[in-house]
């Protein structure tokens, strides 16, 4: 009864410190009825006679929580290695696993990724035009072009007509990806927690690899394959979660094995693959073209590396989620889904599909959580959805804005994308981490605990949004192509923004959730990724004839609504769920017809 009185004085103190400990209800696999031991729950009367033993949390942690002492020496607070891995402990260095394991494989991924978006865009443009000209000549015998070309100049196909038809076919296919890796994104991230990251990564690669295979078909068997085709690649593309979810599951793979406070290092290196990607993808796909003379190598090559992607998954990536982990994640969904009865029903689920349900995990209303984690979850996905929506819809407007205010042509607007990506990663890659350890220290992640964003992480992103806004303000201001290029460079400070964005997020759910929530924002994403670009093209297209210029005050607008809500985040605030007893324990007690968790 003293360690119990104990207990509870100390956890009222916490509810002072901790918002997300306010009117939180009491839980009966808490104090001495549920003892954790490894990985198994104990509990019943042996749990309760034997309150306290050599595994017991008995240290105050700084986030609200016990630290274990045998983690550490004797009378040591301090952990010495971030919890997410101590499952891994023992095992050769080759079964650990690391962000350094999938980095390569991932930079092999975004280069991929960012090497076919000019060559597939020729491609299409050549097949469509390819078909007018066969339409045209069969209903006018007289209509005669120079035959269509590819990988060449083909001026006959700078037409109206023809850009008509590629502006439309290349909108019905973001629109088929787009909405198709909404609806699954949140799904593969949530699978993910039960069934492991790699798996996953699996299905978004195959997804990716299926639609480059169609496309060489459509291009090499027009016959057999008409370009229409194209159009089930990306669907493919998008039921398996496109890039999006390749982004996702690749910040899960780096939040399992990542200590808290080297998240936004770790998202930041993932950041700067991508951005890597799109900077190099392009250039090495041209020299690809020019050295072989042929489109279709471009497909060749991003096949080949999809495949290699595939390869390190299966034997050499070492798995995130240990076995134990995956079983919890599994229990806690079997016991939701015993909870909600018939609801949980596949055919009534279909009839009752919400594209948007999978955004309630950014308004916890159970146990643990409070006002002020709904309020951080809800600001922090709708800043890091705005300067989402804005890198995806900003591009094509900053290179047509470009032609007509500068005149650049391709080598100009290609130039300015490779220093502005450079730049961008310069920051993400090297800037990022150095002041993280400036800041924090060597050693100073291993005494960070999962209790929310904090004042540093918060730092980061209202710098990140103040040096976004003040480049889309120069953009709008600059009136020569050398001021334009050094607001670009400044905006790409702000490219630190995102990854530690989604850090703080990952901060604010227990490790079970992560997948979920990761999920949840790229929901947001992939709607960001349909409305971002069709709104900004619309104001850019509104304005041009009056003033161009519009579409960047608009954005710094948007960028200075961001920075705002940023002020209103609180930092040590997270959801305190408690972990769920073993499956044994909970069968039991279904079985006697006691009360469900959660």
């Amino acid at each position: 009864m003293e360690n119990d009185a104990v207990f509870a004085t100390e956890a009222d103190v916490d509810v002072g410190f901790h918002p997300a400990h306010s009117s939180k209800p009491p839980n009966r696999y808490s104090g001495n009825d549920y003892v954790r031991k490894g990985s198994k729950a104990e509990s019943g009367p042996s749990a309760r006679q034997h309150p306290a033993h050599e595994e017991t949390p008995l240290l105050r942690r700084e986030d609200g929580g016990y630290s274990d002492r045998h983690w550490g020496e004797e009378g040591n607070n301090e952990l010495s290695s971030w919890p997410g891995m101590t499952e891994f402990e023992g095992l050769p260095w080759w079964k650990k696993p690391s962000i350094f394991w999938l980095l390569p494989a991932f930079l092999l991924f975004a280069l991929a990724f960012g090497g076919i978006v000019v060559p597939k865009l020729n491609l299409i443009l050549t097949l469509i035009c390819r078909e007018y000209i066969a339409d045209r000549s069969a209903d006018d015998p007289n209509f005669t072009v120079l035959p269509v070309v590819f990988g060449g100049e083909n001026p006959q196909c700078r037409i109206p007509e023809v850009q008509s038809r590629v502006a439309q076919f290349t909108l019905y296919g973001n629109l088929i990806s787009g909405i198709l890796s909404a609806i699954t994104s949140p799904k593969l991230g949530a699978l993910s927690d039960r069934y492991g990251r790699k798996k996953l990564l699996l299905v978004s690669a195959a997804g990716m690899l299926t639609g480059e295979i169609i496309t060489i078909f459509a291009a090499k068997y027009p016959e057999s394959f008409p370009f229409n085709w194209i159009l089930v690649g990306y669907a493919m593309d998008g039921l398996c979660g496109s890039f999006i979810v390749g982004m996702v599951l690749a910040h899960s793979y780096a939040t399992d094995c990542t200590p808290p406070q080297e998240r936004n290092v770790a998202f930041g290196y993932f950041h700067g693959c991508l951005f890597t990607g799109i900077a190099l993808g392009p250039i090495v796909a041209g020299y690809i073209i020019k050295g072989t003379n042929s489109v279709l190598s471009v497909f060749y090559v991003a096949l080949g590396c999809h495949l290699l992607f595939i390869v390190f998954l299966i034997f050499f990536i070492p798995e995130s989620l240990s076995k134990t982990r995956q079983a919890a994640a599994r229990e806690k969904h079997r016991l939701e889904v015993i909870r909600l009865g018939p609801a949980a029903d596949w055919i009534n689920q279909i009839r009752a599909f919400n594209l948007l349900a999978p955004l309630k995990i950014l308004y916890p209303t159970g146990e643990g959580s409070s006002s002020a984690v709904r309020r951080n979850l809800l600001l922090l996905a709708s800043v890091d959805t705005i300067v989402f929506s804005v890198a995806m819809g900003a591009m094509t407007v900053i290179v047509i804005y470009t032609n007509i205010q500068f005149g650049w042509g391709d080598f100009q607007s290609s130039e300015f994308v490779s220093i502005v990506n450079s730049s961008r990663v310069f920051c993400l890659i090297i800037l990022l981490p150095i002041v993280n350890r400036l800041v924090r220290g060597p050693s100073g992640t291993s005494r960070q605990k999962n209790s929310g964003s904090d004042n540093f992480d918060l730092s980061v992103i209202r710098i990140a949004i103040f040096f976004d806004t003040l480049g889309y303000l120069g953009y709008a201001l600059s009136r020569s192509g050398t001021l334009f290029i050094v607001s670009g460079v400044v905006a790409s400070v702000g490219g630190i923004g995102s990854p530690t964005l989604g850090s703080a997020l990952t901060k604010h759910v227990p490790p079970d959730r992560t997948g979920q929530l990761l999920g949840a924002t790229g929901l947001l994403h992939a709607l960001a990724r349909i409305i971002g670009p069709t709104i900004f093209n619309a104001i850019y297209s509104a304005t041009v004839g009056k003033f161009r210029q519009t579409v960047f005050v608009c954005l710094a607008a948007t960028f200075g609504l961001a920075f705002l809500c940023s002020w209103f985040i609180r930092p040590h605030v997270y959801l305190d769920e408690q972990d769920v007893p073993d499956s044994s324990t909970l069968d039991e007690e279904l079985i006697n017809g006691e009360g469900m968790v959660h």
